[in-house]
Order: structure tokens, then sequence, then C-alpha cells
């Protein structure tokens, strides 16, 4: 008597019904790993730096010393690649969600991204106004996909100078260890902690430090990380493709150590950055033709 065949009997009965939309439809052939943002627009996009350096007693906030270098600083490199910049000093709450509810409901149609850059102190997922605080998580979703459509699909860009949290980083020594340069300005930090994500494709979030620890800041020339991101876009912005430059901040900055500050506990002490991505193609800000 033959043998019955079970495995191609078996294989006759498959159920269709298994496979999900995803899997019956992707094309791999549709796939390119090296897709690149189109920066084809007729602007590269808003930019709005809010930048907080006084606070109103009663916060009991330390007046953020050396914020106005790096405000300056970084309206110039974002200027040089093609951003249209507006730079808001010591707002007061209610004005600063004011501007940001302003930018979100903006016609991007015509830009390439969008940035906003906060300097300030931090709690909690959290950054501090002149007044009072607002919430990461609200400030990022108003330029969710479902509030601000003419932005999806487009880069949304946020980078956070605060604390995100209240330890000192440990100098360690590297085998390929090298020296570095560094000011001898007093250094000071910026208070509190930030921890948070926004949810929809196409943001990256850029810190200023890892989860945790403190953040550096010089007090005549500004914090160590937006020095070094804006020394770098100054170098590569118009070449590198942005995760690749955020990158090399970190390295830059890592290689950074307080040498002198009020706290003796910081001298020597480290600091790195850090980036959350979820883009979906390559970033990169080629010069407009």
């Amino acid at each position: 008597m033959a043998q019955v065949n079970k495995t191609a009997t078996d294989s006759t009965v498959a159920c269709p019904e298994n496979l999900t939309e995803t899997d019956a439809f992707i094309s791999s052939s549709a796939f390119d790993p090296a897709e690149q943002y189109s920066m084809k627009n007729k602007r590269r996009g808003l930019a709005l730096i809010f930048n907080q350096e006084y606070f109103y007693w009663r916060m009991g906030m330390p007046t953020r010393h050396g914020t106005n270098a790096d405000r300056q600083n970084l309206e110039k490199r974002l200027s040089d690649l093609g951003f249209q910049v507006h730079c808001y000093d010591n707002y007061k709450q209610t004005d600063v969600l004011d501007k940001i509810s302003e930018a979100a409901e903006a016609d991007h149609s015509d830009a390439d991204c969008f940035l906003l850059a906060f300097m300030s102190h931090g709690e909690d997922e959290h950054v501090y106004t002149q007044d009072g605080k607002l919430s990461i998580k609200e400030i990022t979703a108003m330029f969710k996909g479902t509030k601000c459509e003419s932005l999806v699909g487009k880069p949304k860009i946020f980078i956070w100078q605060a604390c995100r949290g209240n330890e000192h980083d440990d100098a360690v020594t590297a085998c390929d260890a090298v020296d570095s340069e560094v000011k001898t300005n007093e250094v000071v930090v910026d208070a509190s902690s930030l921890h948070t994500l926004p949810a929809g494709a196409d943001f990256i979030m850029c810190y200023s430090v890892a989860e945790g620890y403190y953040a550096h800041r010089d007090t005549l020339f500004g914090s160590w990380y937006v020095q070094d991101l804006c020394d770098l876009l100054h170098k590569y912005g118009d070449s590198l493709e942005f995760t690749h430059l955020l990158t090399l901040v970190n390295r830059k900055v890592s290689m950074r150590s307080v040498l002198k500050c009020s706290d003796p506990k910081a001298i020597g002490k480290k600091q790195v950055p850090c980036f959350a991505s979820m883009l979906t193609k390559q970033l990169y800000f080629h010069p407009k033709k």
C-alpha cells in the first residue's frame, strides 16, 4: 500500500486568513534604505528658539548665565542652513504656548521641515518658562499628523537643552582615550530632569544629556551641548546626515570635563548627550539651489 504524503496534504489546507495585511502586501522592491527626506520645497522651514535666562523669584530657579551665547550661536547656524528663525527670550507660559500653537497651526506645505529648540531648566517631563512649566508631551503633540497635517511625512526636530536628572557623570579612561581642549570658565548645571518621547513618525528628539544626569553650561560661552552642536553644524551641517552629525556631537561633548566649578564634587565630571529618532528616512540639509 502506498504511503500517504502527509506533508503535501498539509500544505494544501493552509489557511490564507492567517496572513496579515502587512505580511501579504509589502513589496521588498519598493524599500530603499538610502531614501532621503525631500528638501526641494520652497522654504527650509520654521525654527523656534525659546531661551530662558531669568525666572520669577517665587520659582526658586537660578539665572542661566551663558544661555544668550547659546541662542545667538544656534540662531546663526540654523539661519545658515536656511531656516526662518524666531527667537523668544524669557517668555511667560501663556506666551510660549501661544507661539507654539501659532506655529502648529501655520501652513508648512511649502517647507521641508520644522525645528523647535528649548533652552531652560527642566523637571519631570516638563520645561520651565519664566513663570511656570510646560509638558514636553503637550508641546510635541501639537505637531502630530492629526494636528498639523502640513508637516505629515516631514522631519520634526526638537532640541532640549536642560538637565535630565541630579547625577554627575563620572569620568572613565578608555583604551584609546585622547586629550581634549576644554574651557576654564566656571561650569554650572541646569536643574532637574526630563524623560519623555513623542508618539508618531518623523520626530527626532535631541537631548543635551542622557536621562538622569546634569547638563553643563559655561557661564560665558554657553552650554557644552549647544556649543558643540553649533560647531559641527557650521562644519558639516549641509553635508552630513543629521543623525550622523548628532553622533559626532555625542563624541565631542563626551571629551569635555569640568575644570572649574563652585561645586567641588563636579570637578572632573563628564556629560554625554543623546537623541531618540523616529525618523523614517535619511535627513540632509543640502544647500538650497
